[in-house]
Formats: structure tokens, C-alpha cells, sequence
């Protein structure tokens, strides 16, 4: 492949030397969403579907397809197990969304949705080594409400052909309701991203940022900024793993989330806030500002900003304070400002600042580690290992104030997330196949590999062509020209 003359690795060093922190980051955004349109218009998207078995001759044909493949058929029908072995179902992922809730793009209809599941299943495949779909659903009734009975119903007739399902962008309260019901319905493992992996890949950060400020977690004070699916999801998680819930505040757009919040009790949509109303905030804290003072922690998944978070909160933190702030696709404060403002461990979403806590580095490993052993659920056991492994992985290599977790470029780090939460799913009894961590570890290595090797070839071979030069010189003059 030619290299390119834009390199979006170093993008610091593209934009004018007169321009400010604030102005290259807003350029940043500008010039990734100018590519982004620019790049799945050029390739028609980012998945296609390729064979992974040979025509050898004519008569291949009648081995792949009928009459040949009638055996697989009548094998299936009677042990539905041997789906796993027979077909791509054991290695094959559903991406559903209603796309009611994209990235901050809220409610973008069904098809708004695809780039993202696209993407979704792109990053399973060059990560993971797993195969998805996306499956952008119409979730409305006949009243014109987006009802989540819809996508509970489809995600049940569908998981026929599929080992696993990954939920993502359905608003809340709706986004509650559909993964807790499938999570105890489906044969298969059902897992939201928005939910479950952000809260482990966050996990997994904060167990870091806790190492390197020598805190303990059950001594921590965390202030959540934003309730829908994410934090609520995050607060479980940590307090699952060693946090005292009465060292917890959340808020959400009318407030804290307190006893007296009546229209979360009345509201049984809600149900997960409401419990999160009863054991968090021990002293009833109703302000941000009240909240902030000394605290350790502040992880934000709430309105793309960058003046959501105020600086003037940050500064009431405690000395080394920690600030999460992963709203995509702007975080709700800039890292620079926050660092200003006196953090001293910052975290976001995005992959152009130090410290990316992003699903990214976890659902490929954690959906094919629970696609290994065929496991029936994803338990928040499994989740917290994941947290684990992500962050112990880090931590081996070497982490610092600004690379508390692993990114996609270690390839190495998947098929460990994936064997430990292989062994995981076996120890909390909902694995189907029983092997050892080295055969999980082994598997998975091995599918990684060869995704990846799949794709280098491709492109080496010319069958994925190379973006045009002049397609990024003009995404790049574009995004200079409306930050001037």
C-alpha cells in the first residue's frame, strides 16, 4: 500500500501552526467526519461477504448447495446442536439496533443506523476473528412509539442463526427492558455494548487510574455524570467489583439520583435507576457542585460536548482526580481543559486522545471468548473479568497517565480477553463445550490471525483498492476552512 502523505496517526502535526488546542480538536472531529462520509462512499461501506470454502470444480456446487447439503439440513433437525458445527453459526454475531440512540446522534431512523453496525461488525471481524451482521430493526407500533417488546420478539425468532447477539443504540428506557428479558430468554448470549461494554472497558480503565493514584476502590468517591444505559451499567459493574455504593452520586438531566426522585420511583421503566436511587448518595447530595468537592473519580457518558463538564467542577476534585469523560463523538470537556483545570488522569472515547476507553478493545473479545465454549449467557461475572484482563494486560506491559489500557493495535491482548472470559462463562456453569485456557487462548489467537491476514491480502492484492491521497487533502482543507 502507498503511504500516504496524511498521516492519521500524527494528525497534531497536519493543522496550521496558529491554530489553538481548542480549534485542533474541533478540526479533528471535522476532518474524521468529512473522511468517514468521504471513505464509505468511495468503498460502498466497510463488509462484504466472502466464501470461506473452495469451488474446486462444477460439482462443488452440489456439495455446498443442494442435493449435497440436504444431509446438513436433516443433521441439524434432529440435534440442533450440530448447527455450531455445520454452519458459521458458532463463530457468527447479530448486531441489532433500533437505532434510537446513535452515538450522540440520537434517533437517526433504522437504516441511519447501519454505518455504525457496520462498523461494529468490522471491528469484530479484524479484532475478534468473529463474523457479524448488521440488523437495523423498525422498533415502532402502530401508535408510532418505539416499543421494545419489538425487538425482544425479533431478537428471539432470529437467534436461530446466530451464536451470539450484540444490542446496540436503543434509547433508554426501552434499551433495560430488551437486554434483561433476552438475557434470561435466548438460547445464546445477548449482550448490549452500550451497556455491558462500556461499563468493562471503563472498569478496566478505572482499575488503573485507581494503581497509579494509589487508591483503593472500596475508598473511592465516584461522581457519574449521565444515567442512561452506560453509567447505570458502569455504577453495577463497580460496585460488583469492590465499590461502596454509598461512594457513588449519579446524576442524570433533572438531578441526582437521590430517595426522594419520585419520577424515577413512579416511572417502572426505569427500574434500573430507581435502584441506584436507593443504595448511591447516602448523604442526598442534590448539586454538581456539592458532589465534585473532593472527589476522586468523575466518569461522564452524557451530552457531546466540549462544555458539558465545566472546568470549574474539576476543580473541586481531589488532589490526582480522575476524569472519565467519554461522550462520543465529543467529549464533554477536552482533555487539555481538563487538565487545566487540574486532572491528572484524563480518559475519552476517541482514539486521537491519550487514553482511549473505548467497547472497542472489548466486545471482539469478549463475544468470541463466549462464542468458544457456546455459552448461553454473558454474566456480569464474565464482564468484570473482562475488566480484569484488559486491565492486567495494560499493566504488564506498562501503563502511565496517559495509556491506561490497551488499544486496537495490540493484537495480542484479544485472545487473552477472550480465553479469560471463556474460563469465566465455564466457572459460572453457563458454558455449553468445556476446554482449557491454553486451547481458548490457542483458538482465538488463531482466528485473529487469520482475519487479519485475510484483510492485509486483500488489500496487498489490490482486491481492497487504497483510498485516494486527494480524498483526504480534501476532507482536510475542508475541516481547516471551517475552523478558520
Amino acid at each position: 500500500m502507498e503511504k500516504l502523505k496524511i498521516d492519521l496517526e500524527n494528525l497534531d502535526n497536519v493543522f496550521p501552526d496558529d491554530f489553538s488546542p481548542e480549534q485542533i480538536a474541533k478540526a479533528k472531529t471535522l476532518f474524521l467526519k468529512e473522511l468517514s462520509e468521504k471513505a464509505h462512499q468511495f468503498y460502498g461501506g466497510k463488509i462484504q461477504t466472502v466464501p470461506k470454502a473452495p469451488v474446486l470444480g462444477f460439482n462443488w456446487f452440489n456439495v455446498w448447495y443442494t442435493p449435497g447439503v440436504s444431509r446438513v439440513s436433516t443433521n441439524i433437525r434432529d440435534d440442533h446442536n450440530t448447527s455450531y458445527d455445520l454452519s458459521n453459526r458458532g463463530n457468527l454475531v447479530a448486531v441489532v439496533s433500533d437505532s434510537t440512540r446513535v452515538l450522540g446522534d440520537g434517533d437517526c431512523t433504522p437504516s441511519g443506523g447501519l454505518g455504525v453496525m457496520e462498523g461494529k461488525a468490522f471491528l469484530m471481524k479484524y479484532l475478534g476473528g468473529v463474523d457479524a451482521v448488521a440488523l437495523c430493526i423498525d422498533s415502532k407500533d402502530e401508535t408510532g412509539k418505539n416499543n421494545p417488546d419489538k425487538i425482544i420478539d425479533f431478537v428471539k425468532m432470529a437467534q436461530h442463526s446466530f451464536g451470539a447477539v450484540n444490542l446496540e443504540d436503543i434509547s433508554q428506557p426501552n434499551c433495560f427492558k430488551v437486554l434483561d428479558v433476552l438475557r434470561e430468554e435466548c438460547e445464546i448470549p445477548v449482550w448490549h455494548d452500550d451497556a455491558q461494554g462500556t461499563a468493562c472497558v471503563t472498569l478496566a480503565g478505572l482499575l488503573n487510574a485507581l494503581k497509579l493514584t494509589n487508591r483503593k476502590i472500596k475508598d473511592t468517591k465516584i461522581v457519574l455524570y449521565g444515567a442512561g444505559a452506560s453509567n447505570t451499567t458502569i455504577a453495577r459493574l463497580i460496585i460488583a467489583d469492590g465499590a461502596k455504593a454509598e461512594n457513588l452520586i449519579m446524576f442524570d438531566s433533572k438531578g441526582s439520583l437521590n430517595i426522594d426522585r419520585k419520577d424515577i420511583e413512579d416511572d417502572k421503566r426505569f427500574y434500573r435507576k430507581w435502584e441506584l436511587c436507593l443504595t448511591t448518595n447516602k448523604n442526598n447530595v442534590k448539586t454538581m457542585e456539592e458532589a465534585m468537592k473532593g472527589a476522586d473519580v468523575l466518569i461522564s457518558l452524557s451530552t457531546p460536548g466540549p462544555d458539558t463538564i465545566k472546568k470549574e467542577w474539576i476543580q473541586l476534585m481531589a488532589e490526582k482526580s480522575i476524569v472519565f469523560v467519554c461522550a462520543n463523538p465529543v467529549p464533554e470537556i477536552y482533555p487539555y481543559a481538563a487538565k487545566e483545570a487540574g486532572a491528572y488522569i484524563v480518559a475519552t472515547g476517541r482514539g486521537d486522545f491519550p487514553n482511549q476507553v473505548n467497547n472497542s478493545i472489548g466486545f471482539p473479545g469478549i463475544l468470541k471468548g463466549a462464542l468458544m465454549v457456546r455459552a448461553k449467557k454473558i454474566t456480569d461475572n464474565m464482564a468484570i473479568a473482562a475488566a480484569h484482563s484488559l486491565a492486567d494486560f495494560a499493566e504488564r506491559r506498562g501503563i502511565d497517565i496517559e495509556n491506561i489500557v490497551p488499544n486496537m493495535e495490540e493484537a495480542e491482548v484479544f485472545p487473552r480477553e477472550a480465553a479469560d472470559v471463556a474460563m469465566q462463562a465455564i466457572k459460572d456453569g453457563v458454558a455449553r463445550v468445556i476446554i482449557s485456557e491454553e486451547q481458548a487462548f490457542e483458538i482465538a489467537k488463531k482466528d485473529i490471525e487469520y482475519s487479519r491476514s485475510l484483510v492485509k491480502n486483500l488489500t496487498n492484492e489490490g482486491f481492497i483498492s487504497d483510498p485516494p491521497q486527494e480524498m483526504l487533502e480534501d476532507a482536510l482543507k475542508w475541516a481547516i476552512d471551517q475552523v478558520k
